[in-house]
């Protein structure tokens, strides 16, 4: 009688178990694909240094890196996985805060701190060409985020101590 009451809880904990693992298998079934790290791009952002404030467009990664003791924006073409040069972006005396790409990562707009102050710039990769976008003088910029199509830029602000959000349209 014992060895049928083992058997039979054994029975339970299997069938339990299975009923589980299926009942899993099925939810994901629903959810569809499950996510994939991509492994060697993140090991290589790893050996990289020191990685933040990550902004995708559709093959494009930007990033602020720590590079060299300082930190530099960077562009990733995801499918070579390379890095993208971005001459007269880089500035030995900017710290960059906070960077935003397009889909097309033609367009990255940057927060950065030149001299004290924070201001807000728009980087044109075909043209190698900076541009100052103007904010209001009461304005701290902290982070911005630029539309898919690069032709709007949302920035958070610091204005009389309280975080706000000002709409940018760009040309």
């Amino acid at each position: 009688m014992s060895a049928g009451k083992a058997t039979g809880r054994t029975w339970r904990l299997g069938t339990t178990l299975l009923a589980t693992v299926m009942g899993s298998a099925s939810l994901t079934g629903c959810m569809g694909a499950m996510p994939i790290p991509r492994t060697a791009l993140n090991r290589q952002l790893e050996q990289a240094g020191g990685n933040r404030d990550p902004s995708l467009g559709q093959r494009w990664l930007a990033l602020i890196q720590q590079r060299g003791g300082r930190e530099q924006v960077q562009l990733l073409d995801l499918q070579r996985q390379l890095p993208v040069p971005l001459p007269g972006l880089n500035r030995p005396d900017a710290l960059p805060i906070s960077v935003s790409t397009d889909a097309d990562g033609e367009r990255l707009a940057v927060v950065r701190q030149l001299g004290g102050r924070s201001e807000v710039v728009l980087y044109r990769r075909s043209l190698q060409s900076l541009q100052p976008i103007a904010m209001a003088p009461d304005t701290i910029p902290t982070l911005v985020n630029l539309r898919a199509d690069g032709r709007q830029l949302a920035v958070q602000v610091s204005r009389n101590g309280l975080w706000q959000i000002d709409l940018v349209d760009l040309p």
